[in-house]
Parts: C-alpha cells; sequence; structure tokens
C-alpha cells in the first residue's frame, strides 16, 4: 500500500505535435501537471495559454503577459512539429 502522503511531489511537462493530412494542419499542444492534475494547456488552435484549476489560471495569465514567450509557443508549430516531421514519420505514421 501507498503511503496517503509520501512526500514525493511530481511535475510534468508534456508537448505533443498532432497531424492532419501530412504538414497541411498541425496543432501543437503543450500541458502542464502538477501531481497528475493539468493546471494549464498551451493549445496552438487557440494561440495562448488556458489555466484549468486556480494555480493553472495564474500561471497562464503571466504566460500569457509575456509576448517573447508566448510568440515562441505560437512559432512551435513550425519549429518543432513541422521540422521534425520527417524525423518522426518513419517511426509512427509509416507503421
Amino acid at each position: 500500500p501507498v503511503p496517503a502522503h509520501s512526500g514525493v511531489f511530481q511535475e510534468v511537462g508534456k508537448a505533443e505535435c498532432h497531424f492532419m493530412n501530412g504538414t497541411e494542419k498541425v496543432r501543437f499542444v503543450e500541458r502542464h501537471f502538477y501531481n497528475r492534475v493539468e493546471y494549464t494547456r498551451f493549445d496552438s488552435d487557440v494561440g495562448d495559454f488556458v489555466g484549468f484549476t486556480p494555480w493553472g489560471q495564474k500561471v497562464a495569465r503571466y504566460w500569457n503577459s509575456q509576448p517573447e514567450f508566448l510568440e515562441n509557443r505560437r512559432a512551435q508549430v513550425d519549429t518543432v512539429c513541422r521540422h521534425n516531421y520527417g524525423i518522426i514519420t518513419p517511426f509512427s505514421v509509416d507503421r
């Protein structure tokens, strides 16, 4: 049995690239979790961060107020997803 409070906390960030019709329609999603609860998310289709908890709303407001940081996330569709599509394709799409 796992103790009710182990004293271990987990912070996880995940970045996802969603491809539809190759690189014709690409969506970048960045998700942040604390102890398995998603607290904020960036979705390139939305264009900014959205908070899902009180803390996540505060974090989203802060990140959305940082123009360079936000522009970097918006560019991830091209700089991460489309850029790496040729590398990813043999291991995912072609299987």
